[in-house]
């Protein structure tokens, strides 16, 4: 005896779930702003997850949604990272490169100076003693009454303030 199961009941495949829900996919990547050239990338990521759980997933027109909503939370997340990196690494380079002309040194320093007055005192001074100072996390998170766990997740919210102050002065990143 052969336990058939009726064609109303049986899994639908992935092309048919796709075409249901392709639309709404479309319109996720819309909404989250996620440039055509990474658009593919988050739809592949989404369904090779949605392949690893197979079988799991009761709902895959919803699951397929919200994990793509996901996935682009998730990219912009790195987007924002990156920048902050980036701002990261500008400004070590710029109080440390000794190199630099001296008057164009001052022109930095001056710059950077009016991008931190407008930050709050907490993130100037943690800026100044991280960056200016070449003060480790350690020695930052103690001079200023942090735990030590946390000083990184401090020192990138004022990256992140920072970088929104470079941003709103007219700095664009260039390339990737």
């Amino acid at each position: 005896m052969s336990a058939l199961v009726p064609p109303d009941l049986a899994e639908p495949s992935l092309e048919e779930i796709l075409a249901r829900v392709e639309p709404r996919l479309k319109r996720v990547l819309s909404r989250y702003r996620i440039p055509p050239q990474d658009a593919d990338d988050l739809l592949q990521e989404t369904f090779l997850i949605m392949v690893s759980k197979a079988g799991s997933i009761r709902n895959p027109d919803a699951w397929l949604v919200a994990t793509l909503a996901n996935r682009c939370i998730i990219y912009w997340r790195r987007q924002r990272a990156k920048l902050w990196d980036l701002v990261d690494t500008t400004i070590l380079e710029l109080l440390a490169d000794v190199e630099a002309p001296p008057q164009e040194s001052a022109e930095l320093r001056h710059d950077l100076d009016s991008l931190l007055a407008h930050l709050p005192d907490r993130c100037r001074s943690l800026l100044r003693l991280r960056y200016g100072f070449g003060c480790s996390t350690a020695e930052t998170a103690e001079k200023m009454g942090y735990c030590k766990s946390s000083i990184r997740k401090v020192t990138r919210r004022c990256l992140a303030a920072l970088t929104e102050q470079l941003l709103d002065a007219g700095f664009h990143q260039t390339g990737s």
